[in-house]
């Protein structure tokens, strides 16, 4: 079997639409969820408004990291001289980063709609929010951080035709 196979871009390919497509998905989520709590935190107090959109901004951030991951991968990616390593290891860094995306998009909607919908009976709960929310994009952060070191794998250049 040949090292250098002409589907092997296939794979470089599927880790740029999953990085993309999963972290937007979790992003979307948890925006929605999150602007869910904020339109219901709007009708009974909405100065709150402004200071509840934490959760939307952290929702966005995912997508950020998704489209970093894929702008990397997508610029290794070459029809000639790619090998089968490289493109194995550009899905699993798509496949690390949206996933993790996702699960982080997932805890910042439910997590930001829950909090929001509280911060309306107590003010006192919006540092535990900002905290909880913290940790719940860090879990993306996590996946950006291991696609690009899996990606410096590639760029080392160890594994040409």
């Amino acid at each position: 079997m040949s090292l250098c196979p002409p589907f092997a871009p296939f794979f470089g390919f599927a880790g740029v639409a999953a990085a993309m497509v999963l972290s937007t998905v979790g992003a979307a989520f948890g925006t929605s969820k999150a602007g869910i709590g904020i339109a219901g935190l709007g009708q009974f107090k909405p100065e709150l408004i402004m200071k509840s959109l934490i959760p939307v901004v952290m929702s966005g951030i995912i997508a950020v990291y998704g489209l970093v991951v894929s702008v990397l991968i997508a610029g290794s990616l070459s029809p000639h001289n790619y090998s089968l390593f490289s493109g194995f290891v550009h899905l699993a860094a798509g496949l690390a980063c949206g996933f993790t995306g996702l699960a982080a998009g997932y805890a910042i909607g439910h997590v930001g709609d829950a909090c929001v919908r509280a911060y309306v009976q107590e003010s006192k709960i919006f540092v535990g929010m900002v905290l909880i929310l913290i940790f719940a994009e860090v879990l993306g952060l996590y996946g950006l951080i291991v696609a690009l070191i899996m990606n410096t794998k590639v760029s080392s250049g160890s594994h040409t035709c």
